[in-house]
């Protein structure tokens, strides 16, 4: 037997209006100032103040960075260390998704490791020593679940290239997932966030690496998300939705965290680099013709994406069951109106094979349950163009 490793985050909450909480744990941690990291979006919409004003509320000092792009950069990365240092802060509060996490991570370990002050070193596994700066995780979508999880994702401009980081280090000491702050997403992003959900819970459930612990948290999440996602995204103001939706993405983040992903990852981040591809529509559109190409690898696992999935099984060979779990989870995709050809989104065909080269370099691939070659990944691109 092989030793097995769960990392988690130490504290989450839950439900509508979680936010709430905050004070008391900043309190009981003896925290003194916040650097809020975040987006102008967010900013924008009121999405953030509902949390800031939480924070004004009970005179918890702040100041606000929020330069944070979609894919963040290493330049993002690197204002955001010089804004925290100049704040005098002792802790972050990172509201969004996974860009504003993954920055805050990243600020985190840079801070208390200064050695990798230029980013680009903390790529892969790297041999940080010291934990992050405290990093409270506000979850404003459904689907990173980077709140949860030893990842996080930057985005090299120089090198046009998305660099996967692992850091048990880096890990939030707080999660909270506040359904009320996801209400305002839009469709759209709703959709794609709660795909690249579903793409962490397959991948994670047939990855080389999975195991009993991992197999019980993806399949949950693929159930939750089957159950809720078309209606979170058809009804915005469900919270009921909305929060499956929000506990859905934890739970699936839960376990690919500590077991790794695939091949639909792997081919996500370079579109992500190239042209700045949101990871959940690169994702989502994936998803099924990776599902096809694993078939062979895993197929009495899709049996159990199947069941997850709502399909009945009963009377269907493995082959046929299988075949049925990919063809549920492309009639959600279609159902929330996801892009189904690469074309669609603006990937150009001369792109492909250095697309293909670059997503088979990728930190993510060698998870997969089926060895995949440049030539292999190349077919699948094509076959999504």
């Amino acid at each position: 037997m092989a030793i097995q490793r769960i990392v988690l985050n130490e504290v989450s909450y839950f439900g509508p209006s979680a936010r709430t909480v905050i004070p008391t744990e900043v309190a009981r941690r003896g925290f003194k100032k916040a650097l809020v990291v975040t987006d102008k979006d967010l900013m924008k919409f009121g999405i953030a103040q509902k949390v800031i004003d939480v924070l004004a509320g009970a005179n918890i000092p702040y100041e606000v960075y929020d330069e944070i792009k979609p894919n963040p950069t290493v330049t993002n990365v690197q204002d955001g260390v010089t804004a925290f240092k100049k704040s005098g802060a002792d802790f972050m509060v990172a509201i969004g998704g996974g860009s504003s996490i993954d920055t805050s991570k990243a600020i985190g370990i840079i801070i208390n490791n200064p050695e990798f002050a230029d980013v680009v070193s903390l790529e892969g596994v790297a041999d940080t020593k010291k934990a992050s700066i405290p990093v409270i995780a506000v979850a404003t979508t459904a689907g990173t679940a980077a709140e949860v999880t030893i990842n996080y994702v930057i985005t090299d401009e120089a090198n046009k290239k998305k660099m996967v980081c692992v850091d048990p280090n880096d890990i939030p000491c707080l999660a909270i997932i506040d359904a009320e702050l996801m209400t305002s997403m839009p469709k759209g992003l709703t959709a794609s966030t709660g795909m690249d959900a579903l793409t962490h819970a397959i991948e994670g459930y047939i990855t080389k690496g999975a195991w009993t612990i991992s197999d019980m948290f993806e399949l949950k999440a693929i159930e939750l998300i089957a159950k809720h996602l078309k209606t979170a995204v058809d009804e915005p103001n469900n919270l009921e939705a909305r929060d499956g939706m929000a506990v859905a993405q934890y739970v699936a983040g839960m376990g690919f965290s500590n077991v790794g992903l695939g091949v639909v990852h792997g081919m996500a981040h370079p579109l992500g680099a190239f042209y700045d591809t949101p990871h959940g529509v690169a994702n989502a559109l994936l998803l099924p013709y990776v599902m096809e190409y694993n078939m062979p690898s895993a197929i009495a696992k899709y049996r159990d994406i199947a069941v997850a999935m709502g399909v009945d099984v009963a009377g269907l060979s493995d082959e046929e069951a299988a075949k049925a779990a990919v063809k549920a989870v492309k009639d959600l995709s279609v159902s929330i109106n996801i892009p189904q050809k690469l074309s669609a989104i603006g990937v150009k065909e001369e792109d492909l094979q250095a697309l293909a080269v670059s997503a088979f370099n990728d930190v993510c691939t060698p998870g997969n349950p089926r060895e995949a070659s440049v030539e292999d990944i190349l077919a699948i691109y094509k076959s999504a163009f």
